[in-house]
């Protein structure tokens, strides 16, 4: 079913915030990376005005700039209306307000809208959606995933979550998805468990591991899983 915007919910993040978020080191922003489900996040031209190679895909990339804009407007208000209602769930260190946090993210998107005509040109940006996308097997050294799985789980089921990361497995032999945590909440997905378990199972290596990130109360976690020797 083809992607309605209406639907979309533009929240963009940066690449201090990509960091953080994944425990990115220097060697890290070298590799060759996927970042996948990356909305307007401003990570894709900062790193590659640094030299980084990394090519980003989401289903919005198939709208145009002005429609992007045209929905961030629309939404925007929205999501400071829903931090404010859900303010208890959220740290306040870094930014103190919603409107704060708001104007930090505008700035981030602008900055994505800035590059995304040539991006896409140049196919930095990709319309694809998970759990299938259009890359060769081993194309990147690192997948990144982020406010997506577990994130909307109760849009998209345990099978989901488990086709798209072994998707991401396919195309490369290291995956970061971040957070653990269902959006607005402070509660671990309950897909978590059963997924880490089917990944065991097929034995793929798994680890959760705690980066600097917490905007989320307990959002502090992410899934490493790789592919192994067995499936690399």
């Amino acid at each position: 079913m083809a992607l309605q915007l209406d639907r979309v919910v533009p929240w963009g993040r940066s690449l201090a915030d990509y960091r953080d978020m994944f425990a990115l080191t220097d060697l890290d922003l070298q590799r060759s990376i996927l970042d996948c489900a990356s909305g307007p996040s401003s990570f894709n031209t900062e790193l590659t005005a640094q030299g980084g190679r990394v090519i980003s895909c989401d289903p919005v990339y198939q709208f145009h700039r002005e429609q992007i804009q045209q929905r961030i407007d629309a939404t925007y208000p929205v999501i400071v209306e829903t931090l404010h209602n859900t303010h208890d769930k959220f740290v306040w260190n870094t930014v103190k307000t919603p409107e704060e946090l708001g104007q930090k993210r505008l700035a981030t998107m602008a900055k994505f809208l800035d590059d995304y005509d040539r991006g896409l040109a140049e196919q930095r940006y990709r319309p694809e959606a998970l759990p299938c996308l259009g890359f060769p097997d081993r194309h990147f050294d690192l997948a990144l995933s982020a406010h997506l799985l577990f994130t909307y789980s109760a849009q998209f089921d345990t099978a989901f979550h488990l086709a798209a990361i072994l998707e991401l497995l396919r195309i490369a032999p290291e995956v970061r998805i971040f957070p653990l945590l269902e959006n607005f909440t402070n509660q671990r997905s309950p897909h978590l468990e059963p997924v880490l378990q089917a990944l065991g199972d097929r034995g793929y290596p798994v680890t959760i591991e705690r980066v600097p990130y917490e905007f989320q109360i307990g959002g502090n976690e992410m899934l490493i899983v790789l592919a192994g020797d067995a499936h690399g």
